[in-house]
Parts: C-alpha cells; sequence; structure tokens
C-alpha cells in the first residue's frame, strides 16, 4: 500500500485497473467525469469545483488521496463519505475478483470509486489522480474535462527526476479533443503540455493567462494566498464547462467558494486550529508546497513560531533547510506509518543546517510539547508530511471521542 510504505507498492501499469472495472462492468463509463493532475493544489481544486456542482444541485461524486482520518474520506457524494456497510459490500462481494488479480490498494480503491457512483447514479464525478497521470489508476476514464495544476519535484525515483519529465507524466490525462486548463504557466513544461494537446487536438487553456483574474482577489473559505492559484484555476474550468453545456450562476459559485470546507469536507489545507495561541495545519509536503507554506506563515504576526514537522523517508531534505525559517523551534516527529523518515537521523540534520528543536516518539506528544511552551501570542505549525497532519487528526478525533 502505498500511502503506508511507498515505492514499493506503486504499479506502473493500467491492466490491473482495466481488468478489475471489466469485471465490475465498466461502472467508469456510465456517468461523466472531471479528471484532475497536478504536484501541489489538485486536492483544493478537487473539492472547490466539486463545490460548485453541488451548489448547482448536480449529485456529485468526488475522488481523493490520501486519506486524512478515515479511508471512506476518498469517496464521496455530495460531501458525505462513502457509507461503511457499503464498503464492506464491496469487499464481500469482489474479493476472489480482487485476490484474482492481485490488486494494489489503490487500484482496488479505484475500483470502489466507480463502481459506488455508477450505482448511486451521479451526475459528475471529479476524479484526482493518485500519482502521476499517464499510468495513474484513475486514467481509464475519458472526462469531459482535463485539469492540470501545475508541476513540481515530487516522486521523482518513479516519476522522473527532471519537470519535463514529470510534466510528461501529468499529462498523460490529457485526451483526445477533450479541452484541458493548466493551472499555471511554468517556461520549463509549457511546451509538454502544448504539444501533447496538439497531438490529442484538445483545446488546451492556462488559467493563469485570463486577464479576468489578473487583479481578482477570490473570494473562500480555503485560506492562504497560495490558495488564489488553485481558485483561479477552478473559474477558468467553469468558463470551459459553460462552453460545452453546462450553466453555472455567478451568484451560486461565489456561494460554493465561501462554503467548500463544509460542503465537501475538505480538511488539512491551510486549516486554522486556534488564534490564541495560533494553530495552523497543513499538509503541504514537497518543496513547492512546503515554500507556499512557509510564505503564509510570513505573514502571521507572532512572537515564537514552534514547528511539529517530519517527513516520510524518500523526502529529499536537503533543499528544505534553506528556506524553514531557522528562527523557529522544531518539536522533530515520525509519522506513524513505516514510510515515515527516522526522527533521529532528521533532527541530526537539522541540527548539523543551524536549526533548532528537539525529538518526539510521536506527532501528539510533539504537538503537547509545543502547547506546553507556546504562550498566547506565539504559533504552532503541523507539517511537513501529509501524515503529520493525519496524525494530528486522528490525535484530535480521539479527544472527542
Amino acid at each position: 500500500m502505498f500511502q503506508r510504505i511507498g515505492a514499493a507498492a506503486y504499479k506502473n501499469d493500467l491492466t490491473n485497473t482495466i481488468d478489475l472495472c471489466e469485471g465490475l462492468g465498466n461502472p467508469q463509463q456510465k456517468f461523466k467525469t472531471i479528471h484532475i493532475a497536478g504536484t501541489n493544489g489538485k486536492g483544493s481544486t478537487s473539492h472547490a469545483l466539486a463545490a460548485v456542482f453541488q451548489e448547482h444541485g448536480f449529485k456529485t461524486g468526488l475522488y481523493t488521496s490520501p486519506h486524512l482520518v478515515d479511508f471512506r474520506e476518498r469517496i464521496r457524494i455530495n460531501g458525505k463519505c462513502i457509507p461503511k456497510q457499503v464498503v464492506i459490500d464491496f469487499v464481500e462481494k469482489h474479493q476472489k475478483l480482487v485476490e484474482s488479480i492481485n490488486l494494489s490498494f489503490f487500484e482496488a480503491t479505484v475500483g470502489m470509486a466507480f463502481d459506488y457512483f455508477a450505482n448511486e447514479q451521479v451526475d459528475i464525478a471529479i476524479i484526482e489522480t493518485g500519482l502521476g497521470g499517464r499510468l495513474d489508476s484513475t486514467n481509464i476514464i475519458t472526462p469531459i474535462l482535463s485539469i492540470i495544476t501545475n508541476i513540481s519535484f515530487d516522486h521523482m525515483d518513479m516519476l522522473g527526476d527532471t519537470l519535463v519529465k514529470i510534466a510528461s507524466e501529468k499529462a498523460g490525462i490529457i485526451k483526445s479533443k477533450i479541452p484541458v486548463v493548466i493551472g499555471e504557466t511554468q517556461s520549463e513544461v509549457e511546451d509538454v503540455f502544448l504539444k501533447k494537446a496538439e497531438q490529442t487536438e484538445s483545446e488546451i487553456i492556462f488559467a493563469d493567462n485570463n486577464p479576468n483574474y489578473f487583479n481578482t482577489k477570490i473570494q473562500s473559505d480555503l485560506k492562504g494566498e497560495f490558495q488564489q492559484k488553485n481558485l483561479r484555476t477552478v473559474l477558468q474550468a467553469i468558463e470551459i464547462l459553460n462552453q460545452i453545456g453546462y450553466k453555472f450562476s455567478n451568484f451560486k459559485i461565489a456561494q460554493s467558494l465561501m462554503n467548500v470546507k463544509k460542503n465537501t469536507g475538505l480538511k488539512g489545507r491551510w486549516e486554522v486550529i486556534s488564534d490564541k495561541p495560533f494553530i495552523v495545519a497543513d499538509t503541504g509536503h514537497n518543496e513547492a508546497g512546503l515554500r507556499l507554506s512557509i510564505n503564509e506563515l510570513s505573514e502571521i504576526n507572532y512572537k515564537k513560531l514552534y514547528m511539529v514537522f517530519g517527513v516520510v523517508r524518500e523526502k529529499v531534505t536537503e533543499n528544505l533547510w534553506s528556506f524553514l525559517p531557522k528562527d523557529a523551534f522544531y518539536l522533530f516527529c515520525k509519522p506513524s506509518i513505516p514510510r515515515g523518515r527516522d526522527v533521529e537521523s532528521l533532527y541530526e540534520e537539522a541540527i548539523l543546517n543551524g536549526f533548532q528543536g528537539n525529538t518526539s516518539e510521536s506527532v501528539e506528544l510533539a504537538f503537547k510539547q509545543a502547547l506546553s511552551l507556546a504562550n498566547n501570542e506565539d504559533a504552532i505549525f503541523i507539517g511537513g508530511s501529509t501524515f503529520i497532519v493525519a496524525d494530528y487528526f486522528n490525535f484530535i478525533e480521539s479527544q472527542n471521542e
């Protein structure tokens, strides 16, 4: 299971997913889809676009990954998680099929999502890729629109060690004559998308080139200046959807963007927990995502910053020390998955780079220590990895039970 063990669980082949969906009666062909890929922002973009469809009365499926607390977060309709009994029934009914194909966790989950959306007769499903695009298990759909948010370095051991190689993998979701929205114009990879769109005869639009959004602050409950890029991408997607027959009202669009979290259940994207002390959790986990988070932190007024921080073991950390705040006190911890980076080696690397802090055995203990050290004028940041944030929310959930 990739979420837990990493690259060893990754399968760069669509055969298993195709075989599974054929065994299920090809459910992915029974509803309309929008396909979303990208290094950062695809989760927020997926949720925001789902919120727009929901506000307009469409029965809206949403498939995302990974989950933070509950596996069922990955598969939702109108913001509600797939029922536990549906998960149980799917596994029991299709266990022999799953075992005969030797499916990965992600492949089986994709099949479950497609089956659920088809059985529930959704009007539209927003489908987020798990990893890459071209060989991602979700890439057996033929969407009405493709979206690629941006490209930066992540999962280089599987997607390639240059931005061009990574972009080529993401560009694999561009389908014949299906329009594609690119969220961010990046000179290094722009030609990759233009050439792919030319090959597939697909209309291609770069959202950040739309003059309608240059000087506009888009209001939303998705906080953080970095979300503006994702929201511009959503608005550009809506323009294309209006051209192909959807009629979204400006009033309902504005209303839906103010209620993305409430209506879709989105968690962990610049999620402000409290004001005194200021506590925020953010799932940005690669260099580009973390830079955005740190830039956002720099806009906050605080006396002392405490960082509850950890990463997965395949994460290249050498570049992080150049922009992580050196005046912060770090509570280094290991996410509770086998992929988690050993906390002692992370601490030693940080000390060598001039950082200060100490280690904790878990995210829970690191957070408790940060809370004991911080006063009302201070700030606590929880992040470095999606799974650090997941452990934090699991701890909070356990406290609320």
